[in-house]
């Protein structure tokens, strides 16, 4: 029985060598493959000097270099740090500062965005995978995956606990700045376990790879797929965008477990031509991250009667919490479906304040289970907020659960509903948004006295978000063009609004306050 996630590797290695791991375009890695390729890249580390408990980057675009990243990583007994390619220079050398990264595993294909980090990036930044001299001389050194590919297999003797952090990995922070999750490796294994367990997971199975290594639905593919000996498929990105390729490659590939965002379904559906293809291979359907549209899931079940459809919830911090599986199409007048109940490794309480919330009355959703983070990265401050002990029941014992700050109410079957969210948070095509976020970077540009950022529900059943701004009397008036300039300098592509005005004023609450709800109701009015 695996302890650590790398072990996860060294075990389906064992039972078959031959058997791929995972596969990218035409090219596949096997157990064996990836356990060695990985063991060389730990040996590498370790030369670097990276010690147990280092955090080091990972900084690529979808391949087969991002499994041996990541359990190469784990072998020399540090952390990984998932790094959006997409992460503007600013953003992502302040994730580095806050993680204490001093290496980062690439490529020479993100060449151009690794130039442009040079002059955010923490001093003394050792980069692993690129050949580029000219990243040398922006002041980064660098390790080829030549040379990795010559360095021993022969991993560090390095003694580490599960309880060790595996991975940090960050989302949107209220305040401007993003906070990194810490997941332990008994997190990530007891994810894993359950993962594989609920959904059935073997050695027949083909998974699709469709999340990136920064978004949490990935570690079902990079810890779930091999802990059952299965294929992980990883999607490439051009495919991701255009939905009749996507098809074509879940036909090729025979992939039998899909897991996304509903977006990606809904967008199937529309425009991948499903009729063409033979896709009865697919068993079983995963969507989560955001609501599916009703009438979308309805018609994407009724054209894929062979496989079964599950709603999966959980926020990052506990990677997965409650599980909704779907015996048949919802009925016409259904607006939504239940998130839940709980699944097998977590307990699901619903607060009210501090004290459970009475039957059927909506509350917070409170979460204990051996898949929740250790806590958020060097925020003891939030870690107080989010982790209260609850008492008074003698099967709890005054277990550590997660406030996840989101409102459900339960139903008189145990189904959980998910209801909204607490604070100012939002999913954006299954990212995580915190409006708040968006509005102190606007507000950073030395001509906007005041922002107001708020969501809408977009023509393609997603979510957008959308801003207004007011200017400073004395300053040079920016365009929105300028504005979007400076939003896009700070902020992930998936944050960045899709509408921006520049307001002369902002209608008010009767206490003075930005009445965002109003604005929000008059962005959803059609256009006369």
């Amino acid at each position: 029985m695996p302890r650590l996630l790398h072990e996860i590797v060294d075990e389906s290695a064992a039972r078959a060598p031959d058997a791929e791991a995972f596969r990218f375009s035409d090219s596949a890695l096997t157990y064996a493959g990836l356990a060695e390729r990985s063991a060389r890249l730990a040996h590498v580390l370790a030369a670097e000097g990276v010690r147990p408990g280092d955090r080091v980057g990972v900084y690529l675009r979808k391949g087969l270099e991002t499994a041996v990243a990541v359990y190469g990583i784990l072998r020399a007994g540090a952390a990984f740090v998932p790094l959006d390619p997409k992460l503007p220079p600013a953003r992502l050398g302040a994730v580095l500062r806050d993680a204490g990264v001093g290496h980062v595993v690439s490529h020479d294909a993100l060449r151009a965005q690794l130039l442009a980090l040079g002059a955010e990036a923490p001093a003394g930044l050792r980069l692993v995978g690129p050949e580029a001299a000219d990243l040398e001389a922006a002041g980064l050194e660098t390790i080829s995956w030549a040379e990795v590919d010559a360095a021993p297999a022969s991993g560090p003797l390095v003694t580490w606990d599960a309880g060790d952090m595996a991975y940090l990995m960050y989302t949107s922070g209220s305040t401007g700045l993003p906070k990194g999750i810490v997941h332990t490796h008994a997190s990530g294994l007891a994810y894993a376990r359950c993962a594989a367990d609920v959904y059935g997971l073997d050695p027949r199975d083909r998974i699709s790879g469709f999340a990136p290594l920064h978004f949490d639905q990935s570690t079902f593919d990079l810890f779930a797929g091999p802990l059952a000996g299965a294929t992980a498929v990883v999607v490439p990105e051009p495919h991701m965008m255009m939905p009749a390729s996507l098809a074509a490659l879940i036909e090729a590939e025979r992939l039998t477990v899909w897991y996304s965002v509903p977006y990606a379904l809904t967008q199937l559906l529309l425009r991948g031509a499903l009729d063409t293809r033979d896709l009865t291979a697919l068993r079983w359907v995963l969507y989560g991250g955001e609501a599916f549209p009703m009438k979308h899931l309805r018609a994407l079940m009724a054209r894929w009667p062979h496989a079964r459809f599950s709603n999966v919830y959980g926020p990052a911090e506990v990677n997965q919490c409650t599980v909704h599986h779907l015996d048949a199409p919802p009925s016409p007048d259904a607006e939504a479906v239940p998130i839940g109940p709980a699944w097998p490794a977590a307990t699901c309480r619903v607060l009210d304040g501090e004290a459970p919330a009475a039957p059927g009355v909506p509350g917070e959703l409170a979460v204990a289970t051996p898949t929740m983070m250790e806590g958020y990265w060097n925020r003891p401050d939030l870690n107080a907020r989010v982790f209260v002990r609850l008492g008074g029941d003698p099967r709890l014992g005054g277990e550590r659960f997660y406030r996840t700050g989101d409102l459900v109410r339960e139903a008189p079957d145990g189904a959980l509903w998910f209801l909204g969210r607490m604070d100012r948070q939002v999913k954006v095509r299954g990212h995580r948004v915190e409006l708040d976020e968006v509005e102190a970077v606007l507000v950073q540009h030395p001509a906007v006295a005041e922002a107001a950022v708020y969501a809408v529900d977009a023509a393609d059943g997603a979510r957008a978000v959308h801003a207004a701004v007011s200017l400073r009397p004395e300053a040079d008036p920016p365009t929105a063009a300028d504005l979007l300039a400076h939003a896009r300098a700070h902020l992930p592509p998936y944050a960045l609004p899709a509408r921006l005005d520049v307001a002369e004023a902002f209608p008010r609450t009767t206490s003075g306050k930005i009445d965002r709800r109003a604005l929000q109701t008059e962005a959803a009015l059609p256009t006369p």
